[in-house]
């Protein structure tokens, strides 16, 4: 499906009947790496998941995007869909939107996850890093970049053992539009240091990270975790940043044993 939201198409799967719960996917993927959480929750759950814009089906105008221009699509959605509060899932860059759009509309949670994310802003070596970047995909396109991250993405072992995950991801890499790619790229490394919103945090709080995250240590994680009030840490085995994907079973296991701790009166 696709809806009009602030001037582009945004694409979206919405699937299931109850709670909302909301998925925002990471850089460079698209909403199809949800599949297993959709094919987990969709039984006792609305369960929405976006391409955001620049993926997937989504449009991907060549332009300057922000965090906070993504989480003005996702309210927008929202309210296209006519959901007024929901539980929010976002992983990696995911979880960089849900920072921005907890800080401009604090009243749509109803609980967050943040999986595989962190809270401070990037270092001068992860920016001089995303430029570098940027210029490869705009150079030589999408899927130069499928072959700089899936080292990035994936556990050492799957990056070894699991060629259908590898296959799989390059193929959603390599679909991407180069514009997407570039304006994702500028928009993170410009994103504000979200750890003094941390403390600010008053809903369910479920943190989520792989045990063999390259990207995002797990140790880094769990130290965030520290600092939302009355959040719960995961740690999910065999899995690198993309944790939802190396291990779909953990963590839809350790999403809804939160889901089902904070209740459904509460979603």
């Amino acid at each position: 499906m696709k809806a009009h939201i602030n001037d582009i198409g945004l694409a979206y799967s919405d699937e299931g009947q109850g709670p909302p719960v909301v998925f925002l996917h990471a850089f460079p993927l698209n909403r199809t790496m949800w599949v297993p959480q959709v094919a987990g929750l969709k039984d006792r759950y609305r369960v929405v998941t976006i391409d955001l814009r620049g993926h997937g089906e989504s449009d991907a105008p060549m332009w300057r995007y922000t965090l906070d221009q993504f989480a003005e699509d996702v309210h927008g959605l929202l309210e296209h869909l006519g959901i007024a509060k929901a539980t929010f899932v976002g992983l990696s860059m995911g979880g960089y939107i849900l920072f921005a759009l907890y800080r401009k509309s604090p009243s749509l949670f109803q609980c967050l996850v943040l999986a595989d994310t962190r809270a401070t802003a990037d270092t001068p070596e992860a920016k001089a890093a995303r430029f570098s970047m940027a210029q490869i995909a705009y150079r030589r396109g999408a899927s130069s970049i499928a072959d700089l991250m899936l080292p990035k993405l994936l556990s050492p072992a799957s990056c070894e053992h699991r060629a259908d995950l590898r296959g799989h991801l390059r193929t959603i890499i390599a679909s991407n539009q180069v514009s997407g790619i570039v304006d994702d790229l500028m928009a993170m490394e410009e994103r504000p240091d979200s750890t003094p919103l941390l403390s600010t945090i008053s809903v369910p709080t479920l943190v989520i990270g792989g045990e063999e995250d390259l990207a995002s240590p797990p140790e880094e994680v769990e130290a965030m975790a520290q600092q939302i009030p009355g959040s719960t840490f995961v740690r999910i085995p065999q899995a690198g940043h993309l944790s939802n994907m190396e291990n779909p079973a953990a963590f839809n296991a350790a999403l809804l044993s939160f889901l089902t701790s904070v209740g459904n009166s509460n979603l």
